[in-house]
């Protein structure tokens, strides 16, 4: 009896482990040949190939719209732009409070427009006048919208200022002011920094196409260098992060940057600028930057490899841009990471699928376009007075009438002046 009173509940508690055993999920699974495929790994490639779907459908879609030409890059600009923004709109958003304030979102993006506007007037304005030349209603309604953008602009974001106001609740005003503080937090961080982006546009596709493919690369590299050959953590915000991952993804960007640059600088309609909104081809004279120089190899380069070389100046301007978006584009990345964990989210939105949101693939790109920009009009852009510089701001800030007598004005001076002058 004891022995039977003993081994019941062994007995028991064999059965209890059995059955918990069957309820588990098992940890691999046994190939007809036996060799065994883990079920974290079959996960592993399922996600691999989602998002390579994902990534040949944006890049095919990438390559489109550059080819459709300048204005079309700007509109995807601002589409995803509009993504990213309800992405971060909806972050912070809770029902309950919202559906005491109607209107409220409407605020948002009213915002939103607002600088949607003060931006790209700011950018394009002299485009803009360019492309309405030959008509005089439009090229007088264009120059009156430009005169007064900035008064129009910040009467639109005063009227908003007091919509909001007005707009106040008790037992709210957290909520309201914590909304309000967001909404200028995103058009800071988010849409001031990818505007730089259509700057990049226009001074010439190549500093938008450039950059901009860059951090994709990069992204891929990392993505696939981590996958095979990834051991090290590279920081605890992103747990995936190797830095075998990290450093193959670098070398990758840099290379990839140098021969690049070599093939996009070949091409009129990547290196010229755009001075007005049409989608037309473009040709202009490429300038030093884009001319090839030759260079002799030394002797103890291998016989079979060409004796003369040939690069363009542009392609040593493209290897800061590749360190760059190889080394401190990342981090923005990882500010994105430790944001959405801060708000213990995995995505910002499900847009994309394999990637999460759009601002998910944009938090790199934000970073690289602003860096993009500066790095042009410091190096790259003359800061020396031109006679191109000269005729854009009398396009710009002069009425036809005034533009008539500037023109007789220098006529004159021109004549007057002693021969021997010139």
């Amino acid at each position: 009896m004891q022995k039977d009173h003993g081994n019941a509940p062994a007995t028991s508690t064999g059965r209890l482990r059995h059955r918990k055993r069957s309820n588990e999920v098992p940890s691999e699974i046994v190939k007809e040949n036996g060799s065994h495929l883990l079920v974290n790994d079959q996960n592993k490639y399922r996600s691999m190939l989602t998002r390579i779907y994902s990534s040949i459908w944006m890049i095919g879609g990438f390559v489109f719209i550059i080819y459709m030409g300048h204005l079309y890059i700007w509109g995807m600009v601002v589409v995803i732009q509009i993504f990213m923004a309800r992405e971060l709109f909806n972050l912070l958003r809770k029902a309950h409070e919202d559906s005491h304030l109607p209107g409220f979102r409407l605020l948002n993006w009213h915002f939103f427009f607002t600088a949607v506007l003060f931006v790209y007037g700011r950018f394009l304005n002299q485009r803009l006048v360019n492309t309405v030349t030959s008509d005089k209603f439009l090229y007088q309604l264009v120059s009156s919208f430009i005169k007064y953008h900035m008064v129009t602009c910040y009467f639109l974001y005063i009227a908003g200022f007091m919509w909001f106001i007005l707009t106040l609740k008790k037992k709210m005003y957290k909520y309201q002011f914590g909304q309000y503080a967001w909404t200028h937090m995103i058009l800071i961080v988010v849409f001031t920094q990818s505007s730089f982006t259509v700057a990049n546009i226009f001074e010439g596709m190549f500093w938008f196409l450039l950059p901009a493919s860059l951090i994709v690369i990069n992204d891929i590299a990392a993505y696939f260098f981590g996958f095979f050959f990834g051991r090290t953590p590279l920081i605890k915000l992103s747990p995936k992060k190797t830095w075998e991952g990290f450093i193959g993804a670098s070398v990758t960007t840099i290379i990839s940057a140098f021969v690049l640059a070599n093939i996009m600088g070949r091409y009129e309609w990547l290196t010229c600028p755009r001075k007005d909104l049409s989608t037309g081809w473009l040709h202009c004279d490429p300038g030093p930057l884009f001319k090839p120089e030759y260079f002799t190899l030394p002797g103890w380069v291998p016989k079979w490899f060409p004796r003369e070389v040939q690069v363009l100046p542009v392609q040593w301007h493209a290897m800061w841009l590749g360190l760059f978006a190889s080394i401190i584009a990342p981090f923005g990345g990882f500010f994105a990471s430790g944001f959405k964990r801060a708000f213990k989210i995995k995505d910002f939105g499900d847009s994309i699928p394999g990637h999460g949101g759009m601002t998910d693939r944009m938090d790199c790109q934000m970073v690289m376009a602003v860096f993009s920009y500066i790095y042009h009009q410091s190096f790259i852009v003359s800061q020396s007075l031109s006679v191109e510089i000269v005729l854009d701001q009398i396009l710009m800030n002069l009425t036809f009438e005034e533009q008539r007598a500037l023109f007789m004005k220098l006529g004159q001076i021109i004549q007057d002046r002693p021969f021997e002058e010139f």
